[in-house]
């Protein structure tokens, strides 16, 4: 057979597995983990929860590469490349790397069938094993219970924040979805939640595993100073450190001091294992990037991209938002998949719009134009315009602003994605 390159593999893998890209369950992948002898030596941080795990996992890898660990991270969804979910010391790896991966499960696997995250999940810790990483930083798809990472033991678990989303797969209330993202969690490892009151279920889950929970507001915390600087301060079970007169991150969103805060706590954790001096903090605190996450380009007028897709995500852009200087006309370029909880998004975040510039998303769960011009028009939306694409609408909103307006573009990583080839 003729070898795929990484663009053929990832189209096989769009409709490889007979359940669709969704398939919630760890037998199949853990069955190949095993053939594949996929055992990481090096500690293994997995960071779950509703938002704020990209960022968290962005702190963690430039941190530790700053204090010269070789660090392998995994995360989800790309923006343009697939080579974003895999890098080592934040730089995407090569295509050759992934498609040579990517071969090796399809040996292992012999007639077990595996969606495109597993393959994912698969080849991302079988190049970091090879590659030798100091440690594995792992984002979690999909809950966290039966998202394929969790075939991975964690030597230090987060959970960010637990809110509503993906309710098809995680349940309808706060305590179902906290369930699922507690199942990361492992007997007598510290689990770190960036949430407080944390939800009961995962507090119990915790107990009932004798895991070591470590809560924000009660074990560690921040406080911010003048001069742009912020102190964090943590008291685990063993030991009590403060990190003084911290930069305030490059990542923007007063959120970030939370998301911070988590990964620096992680740190405390393994500090036996991977010590961290203050000064790769700092650099660290300074060099994260995860794009699309209220990113400010640079230039007038002011645009912003946030993948934010659920209410939670819609709430910190609107604190984000409310944070920034004072803007003449303010534009939304917006869209949605289908099974988001747009009426959520809409309700927060429609007060700080004058227009808002509407396209589909072109995908199977893209919502349509009707449906998006209905959803508006219901939350009392107007000065509505319509557009075939998000890259038209985005050169639209471009064309009508002046440099003292302000365009922000939001609702899907999709939205983003399209976006991101007009707004440079």
């Amino acid at each position: 057979m003729q070898q795929r390159n990484l663009t053929q593999w990832l189209t096989h893998l769009e409709t490889a597995h007979s359940n669709g890209l969704i398939d919630m369950g760890l037998t199949r992948v853990a069955h190949v983990k095993h053939a594949m002898q996929l055992q990481p030596t090096c500690p293994v941080i997995i960071v779950g929860g509703t938002n704020g795990k990209g960022s968290t996992c962005a702190f963690l890898s430039q941190i530790y590469a700053q204090a010269g660990y070789k660090v392998g991270t995994l995360t989800s969804p790309h923006l343009l490349k697939f080579n974003e979910r895999i890098t080592i010391n934040t730089h995407p790896v090569s295509d050759e790397q992934i498609v040579a991966a990517f071969e090796r499960i399809e040996l292992a696997r012999d007639k077990i069938s595996l969606t495109y995250f597993e393959f994912n999940t698969l080849a991302a810790v079988d190049i970091f094993q090879r590659e030798h990483v100091d440690v594995m930083i792992l984002e979690v798809g999909l809950g966290g219970r039966l998202d394929a990472v969790n075939i991975f033991d964690a030597d230090c678990a987060i959970v960010t924040s637990v809110d509503l989303d993906h309710q098809q797969f995680l349940g309808d209330t706060i305590e179902q979805v906290a369930y699922e993202k507690a199942g990361i969690f492992r007997s007598a490892k510290p689990v770190i939640c960036g949430q407080n009151p944390p939800p009961q279920n995962l507090v119990n889950h915790a107990n009932e595993i004798g895991a070591e929970l470590i809560l924000f507001k009660k074990d560690f915390f921040f406080s911010k100073l003048e001069n742009q600087q912020w102190s964090f301060h943590f008291s685990g079970s063993l030991k009590t450190r403060n990190r003084n007169a911290l930069p305030i991150p490059a990542l923007r969103g007063g959120y970030q001091l939370n998301n911070a805060s988590c990964a620096l706590a992680a740190i405390e954790c393994l500090h036996e294992r991977l010590p961290v001096d203050l000064g790769a903090i700092k650099r660290g605190l300074l060099m994260a990037e995860n794009i699309g996450r209220f990113q400010v380009l640079p230039g007038r007028p002011i645009c912003v991209l946030d993948v934010g897709h659920n209410p939670h995500a819609a709430r910190a852009l609107r604190q984000s938002l409310c944070s920034l200087p004072f803007a003449q006309h303010r534009i939304a370029v917006f869209s949605m998949l289908a099974d988001k909880d747009i009426d959520g998004v809409l309700a927060t975040v429609k007060d700080q719009f004058d227009e808002w510039y509407i396209a589909p998303l072109h995908l199977p769960r893209g919502m349509n134009l009707t449906d998006l011009q209905t959803k508006l028009q219901q939350h009392q939306i107007d000065h509505v315009k319509s557009f075939e694409n998000i890259q038209a609408a985005c050169t639209a909103a471009l064309s009508a602003a002046t440099e003292n307006d302000r365009i922000v573009v939001f609702g899907s990583f999709h939205t983003v994605a399209e976006a991101m080839a007009v707004c440079k």
